[in-house]
């Protein structure tokens, strides 16, 4: 499987996330706490929107390990963001090639995944038949994650995210059953516009892959006062991951199953159910008529 963090929040390098935590997600990409495996070296990338931009993100990835990319540790002391995706891979049987390493680019979106469709290689044709004729050519790996993104996007990402990503899976499970496959779906995935960020934790069979949510800024800086730079990062500032970045107390809160969490959040909570949605018949938008 894969570890992934999602930052949010006041502009930081990217550093400061992905280095310098006692259990950093370079860390994590050689000693992983609760992966399936505890090394995560078949890949990596970054993604990230900057201020200056058109509103469609920068993405870097690459087929070595994190920690030992010196252009990533070059890249990351010098590129300031108010939201970012960062992963580290370990493949589940696709290709170690750069087509194939999240977080994965559409337009202004970005998309990350860990967990696998349980026998992809045989529900493949059937789900990249449902992806719309014009969204296809965009397809430029052969990962089940890739996959999953563009059904997404065919499904109305644009116009709604936890409702196209519930039918996506609604899709997947139900091509699953077609084929014999009881179990189908395994998913921690995050995906953002630019002006806000979505993670969600679902399984078919209720097992899902570790997820976390980082307490609200004035909660942390509350508990923590020793912590300087938490003076400064404003209060809606979130951090997604696949695992805590370190041990503090009241920091780290474990995203339940079958929810979903967006960031900023507002006052209505911190997470939502998260149902698939099916039988799923057709797309939610005719073909064709994707931006």
């Amino acid at each position: 499987m894969c570890r992934w963090l999602a930052y949010y929040g006041s502009p930081m390098m990217l550093d400061a996330v992905l280095y310098r935590p006692e259990h950093s997600l370079i860390n994590q990409s050689l000693h992983a706490r609760m992966g399936v495996e505890s090394t995560n070296g078949d890949g990596f990338g970054v993604g990230w929107y900057s201020e200056y931009g058109d509103g469609t993100p920068a993405v870097f990835r690459d087929i070595g390990p994190a920690w030992s990319d010196r252009n990533l540790l070059e890249l990351s002391g010098h590129v300031r963001s108010s939201l970012f995706f960062a992963h580290v891979r370990a493949s589940t049987g696709s290709a170690i090639q750069q087509t194939n390493c999240h977080p994965f680019r559409h337009g202004r979106w970005l998309w990350m995944h860990n967990g696998a469709i349980t026998d992809f290689h045989r529900l493949r044709r059937d789900l990249c038949m449902a992806v719309d004729p014009a969204l296809f050519s965009s397809i430029e790996g052969s990962t089940d994650s890739e996959v999953m993104f563009y059904l997404a996007v065919t499904f109305g990402l644009d116009q709604d995210v936890p409702g196209a990503v519930a039918r996506m899976a609604g899709l997947v499970e139900q091509v699953g059953k077609e084929h014999g496959v009881e179990d189908p779906m395994q998913m921690t995935v995050a995906v953002s516009d630019g002006v806000r960020l979505w993670a969600f934790r679902y399984s078919s069979q209720g097992k899902t892959r570790s997820l976390f949510y980082s307490s609200k800024a004035e909660t942390v800086r509350h508990l923590h006062p020793e912590i300087d730079f938490l003076r400064e990062v404003s209060d809606d500032t979130r951090l997604v991951v696949s695992e805590p970045l370190g041990d503090l107390h009241g920091v780290w809160n474990e995203l339940p199953e079958g929810s979903y969490t967006v960031v900023p959040s507002g006052a209505s909570g911190d997470y939502f159910p998260f149902v698939p949605e099916f039988p799923l018949d057709r797309p939610l938008v005719p073909p064709g008529e994707w931006s």
